[in-house]
């Protein structure tokens, strides 16, 4: 027998929503449950709104995220609900959850649903920082191709600094190459290769790049990038321009 999850009370804070105890929605959300949970909306179960929150702030369409499961995103997405939630000190947006899972399913289709790149949550920042802190690079190379600022700043810090503090040269090629500033200062008035072990390959990766100014090749791609933000993906398919430099503008 399937167990229901009966939400004890509800409370309405303004424009961030009405929030209650985790329900049946939610739970097949959180489960990739697709025909559940589509079985749930159009039956009109209780509380099958599907913008409603959770005590901890999510989203039915925060929880598909989180487990990576696009058809019920999309699902959701059909019936209205909104890409774009309040942030709260307890919430983080569908992008991020999807970046934090590392779901680069889920974060192609809420950037294509129109999500904010920039949005920023209290505990990780942007979506990019949060995929450079759980070293997804994956989800990273979609956001930066997206438009996403490659220096936006959580605190002063970059996702150059999480990358250099992952120790993941993956990462540092990529941002540097999406124009990341390698000498921006956080809080501490530290660079991100202060945060690396000598000699590690992060830091040889970072002092070479410090050490040696970006090529008219790579400066090209970093303004022509720069130039056009979320369009640049757009842009470039229309370009009469050979194949190979387009997967150089598009970092593929």
């Amino acid at each position: 027998m399937e167990k229901e999850i009966v939400p004890s009370r509800s409370n309405f804070f303004g424009e961030i929503g009405c929030w209650v105890e985790r329900t049946p929605m939610h739970e097949a959300a959180s489960l990739g449950h697709a025909l559940r949970l589509q079985q749930l909306i159009q039956s009109g179960a209780p509380r099958a709104q599907v913008d409603i929150r959770t005590v901890h702030g999510s989203t039915a369409l925060c929880n598909a995220c989180a487990a990576g499961s696009p058809e019920c995103a999309k699902l959701l997405l059909e019936y209205g609900a909104t890409a774009n939630p309040t942030l709260t000190a307890l919430t983080a947006t569908p992008l991020h959850e999807a970046c934090i899972r590392g779901n680069v399913d889920c974060v192609q289709l809420m950037i294509a649903e129109g999500a904010r790149l920039e949005a920023f949550d209290i505990y990780f920042g942007t979506p990019l920082h949060a995929a450079c802190m759980k070293q997804h690079v994956d989800c990273a190379r979609v956001l930066l191709n997206a438009g996403a600022n490659v220096n936006a700043a959580r605190f002063h810090e970059t996702a150059l600094h999480l990358a250099a503090k992952e120790n993941n040269v993956d990462l540092i090629e990529m941002l540097v190459a999406f124009g990341g500033n390698v000498r921006a200062t956080d809080n501490l008035s530290r660079k991100p290769i202060d945060y690396t072990r000598p000699a590690s390959l992060s830091a040889t990766c970072l002092e070479f790049y410090e050490s040696t100014p970006l090529s008219l090749q790579q400066l090209s791609r970093v303004v022509y990038r720069r130039a056009l933000g979320s369009r640049a993906e757009e842009w470039v398919s229309k370009l009469h321009l050979s194949p190979r430099i387009i997967s150089y503008l598009s970092y593929r």
